[in-house]
């Protein structure tokens, strides 16, 4: 499947030159913008691999939509492309979030390169946050059934193997979650 990738870029020539240079390397590129706002809105409407975007842009910086984007956890990339190589810029890019910073004048090969990179790191990431995410729920998800456990023994003086048995079984005669379970045990009281 073809990467789906944004530019956004307050100069339609340049939005134009790497579209035209994206496409004639396989990629799809989904949409244009031309300020950090339209650039947010298409990433989350579209959803993109990756949004190839400038630093400076009106309405929104390129910065600051990276730092959007980052915060939202959007399912995009994002890699900034500038003429400005100072270390506040660089500094304030790794604090975007972004996953590449390319200093103009650029060539394909290194854009290439940086691109798919990019996507691939952003892609590791991605799969980094859902397994913390499904760690915690798991997490929460065990304190809960603790916590009914101990409802159950206080109340019905059971061992600690006998109300998580208890919580297991009603969980499969129920078809649910232990979890549900958990939760309407500790509701009840």
């Amino acid at each position: 499947m073809k990467k789906r990738i944004v530019i956004a870029d307050d100069e339609p020539i340049t939005r134009m030159d790497f579209s035209e240079l994206l496409k004639e390397a396989g990629y799809d590129v989904v949409g244009e913008a031309s300020d950090g706002f339209d650039a947010v809105e298409l990433c989350r409407k579209l959803k993109p691999d990756l949004v190839l975007m400038d630093v400076k842009m009106p309405l929104l910086s390129g910065l600051k939509a990276s730092k959007i984007i980052a915060q939202e956890n959007l399912p995009c990339s994002v890699v900034l492309i500038t003429a400005y190589s100072g270390k506040e810029f660089i500094d304030e890019a790794k604090d975007a979030g972004v996953m590449g910073y390319i200093v103009k004048p650029i060539d394909e090969k290194s854009l290439i390169a940086t691109i798919e990179i990019a996507i691939a790191k952003g892609n590791e990431f991605r799969k980094i946050q859902e397994k913390i995410i499904k760690t915690e729920e798991r997490l929460r998800a065990r304190k809960v059934v603790e916590r009914a456990k101990g409802i159950l023994m206080k109340k019905y003086g059971l061992t600690e193997e006998d109300a998580y048995n208890k919580i297991r079984k009603l969980s499969m005669d129920k078809r649910c979650a232990m979890k549900d379970i958990a939760d309407a045990i500790i509701i009840n009281g």
